[in-house]
């Protein structure tokens, strides 16, 4: 996972993306966001291109394919897999059936979006703060 790689975004919700954007510019991280609000564009994105995200947040329901679809072919994909991108699902709600779907599939974390402005800030803080503390095979801060 390359820690100063793009943040992926792929929700359709216009509103979203820019309270995301207000977000992520408010806490100055040096992740360049990308968003998508198409999901077979963000496959095409991310299968074509070399560039290796820090991690992709992804909306569950997503008109054409959605968010599940979506991960099972990037999942499929070795070169993807290879980079070791941490997939997260950030989505408005959450039903039981739809989180075991996706810890089954082996999903790294399944959030669900707070209303409330701080406390989607906070979750943000937390996420990016959490993966940039992980170790990944390609990006051993200390490798033996």
């Amino acid at each position: 996972m390359n820690k100063s790689g793009p943040i992926i975004i792929i929700e359709d919700n216009p509103a979203d993306q820019e309270i995301l954007s207000e977000i992520f510019d408010e806490l100055n991280y040096v992740n360049k966001l990308i968003f998508f609000d198409d999901s077979e564009l963000a496959l095409e994105y991310l299968t074509d291109t070399d560039v290796e995200p820090f991690l992709v947040l992804s909306d569950l329901r997503m008109p054409k394919l959605n968010g599940m679809e979506l991960w099972e072919k990037l999942i499929n994909n070795e070169k993807i897999r290879l980079k070791t991108i941490p997939y997260l699902f950030f989505s408005t709600t959450a039903e039981q059936k739809d989180v075991i779907n996706a810890y089954s599939r082996s999903i790294q974390g399944f959030f669900v979006k707070p209303t409330e402005y701080s406390k989607l800030k906070d979750l943000m803080v937390t996420i990016v703060e959490y993966w940039q503390e992980c170790e990944s095979p390609n990006y051993l801060k200390n490798p033996q």
